[in-house]
């Protein structure tokens, strides 16, 4: 018996079109999805007011409780990975030792904006008992008629532009001795290939004081990470969710294998 020959169908035929592949937005459609997205960043950016304010006596009650902990805030900066990175000298953990207090206030207009204040003990390095760093804000131009909402939020804000609209500023520290002066001994250095202004070398933890630029955003990570989580930083469990959920991945192959101890309770996650 004879067989009859298939017919090949040219490469491609069998894929269909992209039924989704051919989808426009008019203009009319572009300017009321824009005026969605706004009405969306201004909730969120007054429930994020709210609840930074209802934090606030909240950490006026963990202050008082973290300053009775010899050297808390020096092992809660030193438990996040970018901070330990800038405060690699010696002389630099050393002077880190004798921080008693860390506290941060936001700026009443543009809550994005905020102060950090480093309180330390008498120590050898410097005299100054607070070391500050300030964000500034610097609002845009904009018009004249331009009135906040309820929240204070203004149209301006919505179009917020960290490298735009904030400032940061430098404070000179008063050291002791020039034997002591952790940022002539261990400057910033400058890289002239880097593109991205970053420094070739960032040098003492406290030129993040006295230069005004903060090319690292280490300012940024103290407000945002470190102060908010300070207890699960001092505790090294910050970020710890993660890892949780890596390792029960990873050991869930094992599940059969392993007995299950009803005695052992399972460590909890970390809520980011």
């Amino acid at each position: 018996m004879s067989s009859k020959g298939v017919k090949r169908a040219s490469p491609g035929a069998d894929v269909e079109k992209n039924p989704l592949g051919d989808v426009e937005v008019t203009d009319e459609e572009a300017l009321k999805l824009q005026a969605i997205q706004k009405d969306i960043a201004r909730v969120e950016l007054a429930l994020e007011r709210r609840a930074q304010e209802k934090m606030v006596p909240v950490y006026e009650k963990r202050r008082e409780v973290l300053k009775a902990i010899n050297k808390f805030w020096a092992v809660a900066l030193m438990n996040h990975p970018l901070l330990s990175m800038h405060v690699q000298h010696n002389a630099d953990q050393a002077a880190l030792s004798y921080l008693e207090d860390v506290w941060l206030t936001r700026d009443p207009v543009e809550s994005r904006c905020f102060t950090l204040e480093f309180h330390f003990k008498e120590n050898p390095y410097f005299s100054n008992t607070v070391l500050k760093k300030e964000y500034k804000y610097v609002p845009p131009p904009v018009e004249s008629d331009e009135k906040p909402d309820e929240d204070g939020i203004t149209e301006s804000m919505l179009e917020f532009s960290w490298d735009r609209d904030v400032e940061p500023t430098a404070m000179k520290i008063d050291w002791k001795d020039e034997s002591k002066n952790l940022t002539k001994l261990h400057p910033r250095v400058a890289d002239p290939d880097d593109s991205d202004d970053l420094p070739a070398e960032g040098g003492s933890f406290f030129n993040f004081f006295e230069v005004a630029s903060d090319p690292f955003e280490i300012g940024v990570s103290i407000a945002n990470d470190v102060f908010p989580e300070a207890i699960e930083y001092f505790l090294g469990q910050a970020g710890d969710g993660d890892v949780d959920s890596d390792e029960e991945d990873e050991d869930s192959s094992d599940d059969d294998e392993e007995e299950i101890d009803l005695e052992k309770p399972r460590p909890k996650k970390q809520k980011k």
